[in-house]
């Protein structure tokens, strides 16, 4: 029961985006859309979940001195898998996210997850925290997408709820700083 709790944290308690204020290179990046937020959040969960189970797996064989080149080399195989299926898969996505997919090896919310967590606790653990905070920074992805989406081009998920033009501003680099740090302060407003 207690490694459910592992799952919450990602949501609540720590969420990567909203609380811990990690991984925001792709999060202002890529969220000029719903739909982008989503693919990159996904992704990134599908990277930390595997990364975690099998850093988890193998924790006790890896020598300390090599521990992170170990971490980052088994990131990079998900992360690499992820990059061919998509491009295979789902091409446009795939063209619209471009360098933020390969990046996700760097991402400290993976690599801090693989040292804090998966090298210290049970596969199952690993797992249920890997899932929980991935799907946690894709709701916050998704989140902040939609909501530039919707003002920046008044449409939600690529469909047009109003047939004019949005505000520009949510729709450039300006936008994700704004959205965020409105989003950020509600959440945070909420947990108070």
């Amino acid at each position: 029961m207690n490694q459910w709790k592992n799952f919450t944290k990602g949501f609540i308690k720590e969420n990567p985006v909203f609380i811990l204020l990690l991984g925001l290179c792709p999060t202002l990046g890529v969220t000029t859309s719903a739909i982008n937020g989503l693919g990159m959040g996904l992704a990134t969960t599908f990277v930390l979940l595997m990364s975690n189970t099998v850093i988890s797996l193998i924790k006790n064989v890896i020598p300390n001195k090599v521990r992170i080149p170990s971490f980052i080399v088994i990131i990079a195989s998900f992360v690499t898998i992820v990059d061919l299926v998509m491009a295979a898969y789902v091409p446009a996505l795939h063209a619209q996210l471009g360098l933020f997919i390969p990046l996700i090896v760097v991402n400290c919310i993976v690599l801090g997850r693989a040292e804090a967590f998966a090298s210290k606790n049970t596969v199952l653990s690993s797992m249920i925290d890997g899932l929980g905070m991935g799907l946690g920074f894709a709701f916050a992805l998704t989140i902040l997408g939609a909501v530039r989406e919707l003002l920046g081009s008044y449409a939600i998920f690529g469909y047009k709820l109003i047939n004019t033009d949005g505000m520009l501003v949510f729709v450039l680099a300006p936008g994700a700083f704004i959205g965020l740090a409105y989003l950020v302060a509600i959440v945070r407003r909420i947990n108070k």
